[in-house]
């Protein structure tokens, strides 16, 4: 869905105007605290943005996965800030370049497969093919997702593998996804900017609600994304929507199976998590006095703390549900979004991309370049007692060839030629992550 002006989007239901009050009356000085805060981050965006604009794709880290225990806490600290991280030389290219093949050959074998767009399928409703159940298992891959699992913490405590219990930040789980071999061309509308993993419900959840905590109390300077305390209990699908996410997944991510560079339809970020958390949760409380067109939008003067409406910006009915945050150009201005929406830099097959579960991300409309895009999804779950919980009812789904637990309902894979089995996955730890041994 492009999403191309707020005017065409369905209004929010009269009972989040009530939320927004709630949530206010929940916080002291809130309105005081809250305006103060709209400033100086203001203030911070429009810093931080041209920065982004002026460095662009240089501004996204890269690591090789061979240094990934060697980084300094510097480099560390640029990772998790920016939220977004090419691992380099995770698989042999001839690997990936095989799996590639392999699953090419799998769509042209079952031609009943699902896929967008209908007419020249590239994006795939597939999840239990040999080479995508051989990726999640494969051994450096998961090393990849434990070390970005550690990227998080308990705040004020040193090991929170031993502070929560059912929690293991070193036993990675698997969240079976979809991939999609893309092709030359212009018009790939399907993902403009937004956000997986919770709509609404970051503010309507409390549970969720708190990983915001400090956004809500004006110390957005002391927001940590990286806290574990909320993300654990947090609530990502209160309505049962279709492809909306019910587990924590610390990042999302991609595996490369080919070569993709900037212009060729690769994944796009707005790389500063900290001020995009910020900036979205609380732009509900704001309304502008001026065109959010208009470069006098850029001073905090031109906004008013604001609790009339039901507007939550960026979200939106959907299914039943709510989807988004999807922000534009017209609902969240101070983020420049035409020009510090930045593409990673170029992957070849084998490297992984891996962006924070609240990044602001999307995939560039059109590709060209002379090649496939292609990626197989594979983000990185840690052991928590709903991830694993999530585990066991996806595991069900494998062992039937059944679509995952949170993805549409469709065709079964079972009758399909070349689908994966148990003998597949390519080591114990891949087992465990599918909850085929014992955690």
């Amino acid at each position: 869905m492009n999403l191309a002006s707020e005017e065409k989007l369905p209004p929010m239901p009269p009972r989040f105007a009530d939320l927004k009050a709630s949530i206010a009356a929940s916080y002291p000085g809130f309105e005081q605290n809250l305006t103060r805060a709209w400033g100086e981050l203001l203030a911070e965006l429009d810093l931080k943005t041209k920065q982004i604009k002026y460095e662009g794709v240089n501004y996204i880290p890269q690591v090789k996965f061979a240094d990934l225990n060697d980084l300094s806490a510097e480099e560390l600290d640029i990772i998790k800030r920016r939220g977004a991280v090419v691992i380099k030389d995770i698989v042999p290219d001839e690997d990936a370049v095989k799996w590639k093949e392999e699953l090419k050959q799998f769509v042209k074998l079952n031609e009943s497969v699902e896929g967008t767009p209908p007419e020249d399928k590239q994006f795939f409703q597939l999840y239990w093919t040999k080479p995508q159940v051989q990726a999640r298992s494969h051994p450096n891959v998961l090393a990849a997702t434990v070390w970005l699992n550690n990227l998080y913490r308990v705040r004020n405590q040193s090991s929170s593998q031993e502070t929560i219990q059912g929690v293991d930040l070193n036993v990675p789980l698997t969240y079976a996804d979809r991939f999609r071999i893309r092709k030359p061309g212009p018009g790939w509308n399907f993902h403009p900017p937004h956000i997986d993993g919770g709509t609404i419900e970051r503010w309507e959840d409390p549970y969720f609600r708190r990983c915001f905590e400090e956004i809500f109390q004006g110390k957005w300077q002391d927001h940590d994304p990286y806290d574990l305390g909320g993300r654990l209990e947090a609530r990502s699908s209160l309505y049962g929507r279709p492809n909306q996410s019910s587990i924590f997944r610390s990042f999302q991510g991609w595996l490369a199976m080919s070569e993709t560079a900037p212009t060729e339809g690769t994944l796009k970020v707005f790389p500063d998590v900290l001020l995009s958390n910020a900036y979205i949760i609380m732009r509900p409380f704001f309304t502008p006095l001026v065109d959010t067109c208009s470069e006098e939008i850029f001073d905090p003067s031109n906004w008013k703390f604001d609790l009339s409406t039901p507007d939550f910006h960026g979200i939106y009915p959907r299914d039943g549900g709510y989807a988004g945050p999807r922000p534009t150009s017209k609902t969240h201005p101070n983020m420049r979004l035409e020009e510090t929406m930045i593409p990673v830099p170029k992957v070849n097959p084998g490297d992984a991309v891996f962006w924070h579960c609240d990044v602001v991300h999307s995939v560039e409309t059109d590709h060209l370049g002379k090649g496939d895009s292609a990626v197989m999804y594979i983000p990185a779950v840690p052991l928590t007692p709903q991830n694993l919980a999530y585990v066991e009812r996806q595991k069900e789904t494998f062992l039937s060839k059944e679509r995952p637990p949170d993805f549409p309902r469709g065709p079964a894979e079972a009758g399909f030629v070349g689908v994966a089995g148990v003998e597949d996955l390519l080591s114990d730890a891949g087992k465990r992550a599918m909850g085929l041994i014992s955690v």
